[in-house]
C-alpha cells in the first residue's frame, strides 16, 4: 500500500536516514521504535507528506488515505463535542469517489497481483465506513467512540472550547477513529488517556479495518496492539515480524550474530596476514601470497552496529524513616464549586510502592501535590511521619526549568545543604556529557528537559518519592532504567502514571481515585484492570 524506497535525509551534518526502505501493507499493525532523536516523528511527517526526503521516495496510491494524531498541540473550537466528532463523516462523497476509482483500478489489475487483494481489503473497509454514514449510525458510532475515550453522554453536547488540552487530544483521536483512514498514524496516543480509556482503545484497535503505525513509549500498549516492529537506529530502519518483546529478543540475537561474525572475520584476517608475512619473500609461494593480498583488499569488513548510549540513574541513599510515612485525616479539597475530595482518609506506610490511577480529572495530581505539601486544602489534617523526607517530581516539572539557566546551573541551584551532591556526575549519568551541560535549558528537547528534572531530584536524598508522570518524554529503554532505579530505591514511592508496563514493574499497591474518594488495593495495575473487566469491584 505505502512504499518507503531508499529514503535519505540529513539535518546539517547528521544523517537521520541512510537509504531506508520498507513497505506498509493494508492491515499492518506496526510499532515504530527507537531512542529519542532517532527520527521517528520525522518519518511520520514524511509519510504525511509534510517532510520531503533528500533522496528516495515515499510512494502512496491516490486511493489510500493517511490520518495523523500528533503528540499534542491539537485544539478544536466552535460547536459541541458531538458536532466536532461529526466532521469525521463529512467525506461521504469523497469516499464514494474513492470506491469508484478503486473499482476502475481493480479492473486493470491482475488477480494474481498482491496489490489486487490489498485493494479489495481497502474497499471492504470503505464500504463498511460508507454504510455507517446514516444519521442514526453516525450518532451511535460517535457516542461509542467518545464514551470509550472517557467522555460522558452529557459531555457530547458541551462546547469543545470548555475542554482542556488532554481532552482536546481525545476529541482529535476520536475523530480519527471515526474517519478510519487507510493508514492511521498515532504519535504517543496514550499520553492523554487514563488506564481505563487506554484499555478501551487497545480493544478498539484490534478490530480496526486499516493499517496502524504507532509511536509509543508505553510498552504494554505496543505489546497489545502491534504485531510488527520497525526500529530506527543510527540512520537505519530494521524490520521485525513480531511485537515489542519479539523485537527485543531478535534484535539482541542479530547483534550477537554480528559480533560473532566480526570476531570470526578478525581471526580470519589475522590468519591471512600471518601467512602473507611468513611467505612474502618465498618465491615458490609468491602467487599464493599475491592472491591472498588481493582477497583481503576485496573483503567486505563486517562492522557491528554501534551501541547507543544508555541512561544511568540511581537515587541517593534514603534517610531512616518511621513506619508511618504520611497520613491524611478528613482532607477536603475544592476548586471553587468543584469538590475534588470530601473528607478523605489515607495512610501511606514505609515500603509502600503505590500507583495512583483514575479517570482524568479525578484528582490524581491534586492528591500528589497535597501529599507533597505544595497544595493547600480547605479542611482536615496532613500528618507527617517521623523524619519523612519528600522528593517530589511534578507533572510539568520539566516545563518549569529556568530558560535563562544552563543545564549545570539549573541542577546546581538545588544542591544547597547537600555536600555529597555531584551535579556533573549526575548529568553525565543522564547522558549530558562534555559541553552539553552548558546548553541553555530553553533549547533542550522534551526528553532532555525531563532528564534535567530527574537530575535535580537526584540532588536531594529522600525517603518518600512522589512522582507525577515521571516517564513523559522518556523512551522505553530509559523508562526501564528508571524502573530499575526505583526498585533499588530504599524508601517509599507514590507514582501517578498512565504507563501500565512501567508501573507493573515497580508497584505493590494501586490507589484508585474516583469522585471524592480513594480505595487502596494490593495488586499491580494489570491485575487492577483485569478486576475492572470482570466487575469484581
Amino acid at each position: 500500500m505505502i512504499f518507503i524506497r531508499e529514503v535519505t535525509l540529513s539535518f546539517g551534518h547528521k544523517k537521520l536516514f541512510n537509504e531506508i526502505s520498507e513497505t506498509i501493507g493494508p492491515r499492518d499493525r506496526i510499532a515504530l521504535v527507537g531512542s529519542n532523536g532517532s527520527g521517528k516523528t520525522t518519518l511520520l511527517r514524511m509519510l504525511m507528506g509534510e517532510v520531503s526526503p533528500d533522496d528516495g521516495a515515499i510512494e502512496k496510491p491516490d486511493y489510500a488515505t493517511v490520518g495523523y494524531l500528533p503528540q499534542d498541540g491539537v485544539h478544536a473550537s466552535g460547536g459541541t463535542v458531538r458536532e466536532e466528532a461529526g466532521k469525521a463523516f463529512a467525506g461521504a462523497s469523497e469516499l464514494r469517489a474513492k470506491l469508484d476509482e478503486a473499482e476502475a483500478k481493480l479492473a486493470e489489475l491482475d488477480p494474481e497481483d498482491e496489490e489486487f487483494y490489498d485493494l479489495i481489503d481497502l474497499m471492504g473497509g470503505w464500504e463498511t465506513q460508507l454504510s455507517s454514514f446514516e444519521p442514526e449510525k453516525m450518532n451511535s458510532r460517535i457516542e461509542k467512540v467518545l464514551m470509550g475515550m472517557g467522555f460522558s453522554k452529557s459531555d457530547l453536547d458541551r462546547p469543545v472550547d470548555e475542554f482542556s488540552g488532554g481532552w482536546q487530544m481525545r476529541i482529535a483521536l476520536g475523530k480519527l477513529l471515526l474517519q478510519a483512514p487507510s493508514l492511521l498514524i498515532l504519535d504517543e496516543p496514550t499520553n492523554h488517556l487514563d488506564v481505563v480509556s487506554q484499555n478501551w482503545l487497545e480493544h478498539y484497535m484490534k478490530g480496526y479495518q486499516g493499517s496502524i503505525l504507532v509511536i509509543s513509549h508505553d510498552r504494554a500498549f505496543l505489546e497489545t496492539v502491534t504485531d510488527r516492529t520497525m526500529e530506527l537506529k543510527l540512520g537505519t530502519l530494521n524490520s521485525y515480524k513480531g511485537n515489542y518483546t519479539f523485537y527485543l529478543k531478535e534484535s539482541a540475537a542479530r547483534l550477537e550474530r554480528q559480533r560473532k561474525a566480526y570476531n570470526n572475520q578478525k581471526k580470519e584476517i589475522q590468519k591471512e596476514k600471518e601467512f602473507i608475512n611468513r611467505f612474502r619473500s618465498n618465491v615458490k609461494k609468491a602467487a599464493m601470497v599475491q592472491s591472498r593480498i588481493k582477497a583481503l583488499e576485496k573483503m567486505e569488513i563486517v562492522k557491528p552496529e554501534a551501541e547507543e548510549k544508555k541512561i544511568y540513574f540511581r537515587f541517593p541513599p534514603s534517610p531512616a524513616a518511621s513506619q508511618k510515612v504520611v497520613e491524611l485525616h478528613g482532607m477536603t479539597k475544592a476548586y471553587g464549586d468543584n469538590v475534588v475530595f470530601d473528607g478523605l482518609d489515607l495512610r501511606i506506610d514505609k515500603g509502600d510502592r503505590i500507583a495512583v490511577v483514575g479517570v482524568n480529572g479525578a484528582g490524581k495530581s491534586t492528591l500528589a501535590r497535597v501529599l507533597a505539601g505544595v497544595e493547600p486544602f480547605q479542611q482536615g489534617e496532613r500528618d507527617m511521619g517521623v523524619n519523612t523526607v519528600i522528593g517530589y517530581f511534578a507533572q510539568h516539572q520539566a516545563e518549569e526549568l529556568n530558560p535563562a539557566n544552563e543545564v549545570l546551573s539549573e541542577v546546581e541551584e538545588v544542591c544547597e545543604n547537600n555536600p555529597d551532591s555531584n551535579p556533573r556526575a549526575a548529568l553525565g549519568a543522564l547522558l549530558f556529557s562534555g559541553n552539553d551541560v552548558f546548553k541553555k535549558t530553553s533549547v533542550l528537547s522534551g526528553g532532555e528537559r525531563n532528564r534535567v528534572a530527574l537530575a535535580k531530584l537526584l540532588m536531594k536524598p529522600c525517603n518518600f518519592l512522589i512522582m507525577d508522570e515521571p516517564t513523559n518524554h522518556l523512551d522505553i529503554r530509559s523508562k526501564e532504567v528508571l524502573q530499575e532505579a526505583l526498585n533499588l530505591f530504599e524508601g517509599t514511592a507514590l507514582i501517578v502514571s498512565h504507563d501500565r508496563s512501567f508501573l507493573d514493574g515497580v508497584v505493590n499497591k494501586v490507589l484508585e481515585i474516583s469522585t471524592r474518594k480513594a480505595m487502596m488495593l494490593t495488586c499491580n495495575v494489570t491485575e487492577y484492570m483485569e478486576r475492572l473487566e470482570v466487575d469484581e469491584f
